[in-house]
């Protein structure tokens, strides 16, 4: 893992430099003024994932030059990280020094936290692992008195829960997400609630329904479906389908529907293309939807033509980025048809070069 130089008295020249550079990327476009969303300063980052370097005895965190694999340094602070997992990540390397059943051919660990307080931690090895691990780690579990996963290949062993709830307070109001280990989650918090309070406030009076897709667990679906009458959400992801449906119970939400379906498949489905099994069991007729607006949150490669075909049909356009390449491609086709309204940047990943970006398109 490469690591930014954490400090904190540069960081509002980096971010400054980041606007500018957006600006100047995207000046093609008739922009609103650019809405700039900070990172804390430290202690950000809710999730990570090291690796570990066994020297005779001792075994330490290592992150390695950009790009450059092999030459490495060794980790003694790590301020980018939040505070349940700075408390914990040096503490287990001390427990497992000694311990040779549990440090033999680790690898790397994972940490993933919440603003709640919760902690997972992954145990990653080249090694089978069996019952005399398992003894073992669970007294390792016991002295920290958190959650902790062993993997190896084609091995998943789960002492007790492999999730953690989090917690979220949007715009006033407490949000409930279960995140699974290894699959994905927003990496800084307090950003990901800006980010949601955003989305809220330039949806709030869109009014009809909402598609979204590339759901995942749902982090932006509890968020937004106070600001529509029905909401459909789409994800391929299958432990990420059954952490949306556990989230839609856990905040009492009764108007959205998870269907797992690519955008591909919902979009043939949407124009009665082909039929699909899963939207009978589910009891889905998408013909009684009145959708107004299209939330898309896509990986860094960004939408694809046909996709990006398919979000023009909607009157309001919800997209955010975490590539603003991609993004920038995908608007020459989306401003075609549609005007934009609102663009946000929120610093996602500070001391870095990269960042998240939000924009909000209505029809022309």
């Amino acid at each position: 893992m490469a690591l930014p130089v954490v400090d904190p008295s540069q960081y509002d020249i980096q971010l400054n430099d980041k606007k500018t550079n957006i600006e100047q990327q995207f000046a093609e476009f008739n922009l609103p003024p650019i809405e700039l969303f900070e990172s804390e300063r430290t202690a950000y980052r809710l999730r990570a994932e090291f690796r570990v370097w066994h020297e005779g005895d001792d075994l330490y965190y290592v992150m390695f030059k950009p790009g450059d694999k092999h030459q490495h340094t060794r980790l003694e602070t790590c301020p980018m990280v939040s505070e349940p997992i700075q408390q914990v990540m040096f503490r287990l390397l001390d427990y497992l020094r000694p311990n040779e059943l549990l440090r033999r051919r680790l690898f790397q660990v994972d940490f993933l936290s919440t603003l709640s307080g919760e902690l997972i931690i992954s145990l990653l090895y080249h090694k089978p692992l069996d019952e005399d691990w398992t003894e073992e780690a669970k007294k390792l579990k016991q002295h920290f008195g958190i959650h902790f996963i062993g993997r190896s290949r084609k091995t998943k062993i789960v002492l007790d829960q492999d999730f953690a709830v989090e917690k979220m307070s949007v715009a006033g109001r407490e949000l409930i997400y279960k995140q699974v280990e290894n699959s994905f989650t927003q990496p800084n918090g307090g950003v990901c609630v800006q980010m949601l309070e955003w989305a809220q406030d330039v949806t709030e009076n869109a009014g009809g329904d909402l598609v979204e897709l590339y759901c995942g667990n749902g982090n932006f679906t509890m968020a937004l479906a106070q600001n529509f009458e029905r909401v459909i959400a789409t994800e391929i992801a299958k432990v990420s389908v059954y952490a949306a449906q556990y989230n839609i119970e856990a905040n009492q939400v009764d108007n959205v529907k998870i269907l797992r379906m690519s955008s591909e498949e919902f979009s043939q489905a949407l124009q009665g293309v082909r039929e699909f099994r899963r939207l009978k069991q589910s009891e889905v007729d998408l013909s009684s939807y009145n959708f107004s607006t299209v939330l898309v949150d896509p990986p860094r490669s960004g939408l694809d033509d046909e996709t990006v075909k398919q979000v023009a049909e909607y009157d309001n356009i919800v997209y955010v980025s975490c590539n603003p390449d991609t993004l920038q491609d995908n608007l020459k086709q989306l401003t075609q048809t549609h005007s934009l309204q609102r663009f946000a940047i929120f610093d996602q990943f500070p001391y870095t070069h990269h960042l998240e970006c939000g924009v909000y398109l209505t029809r022309k």
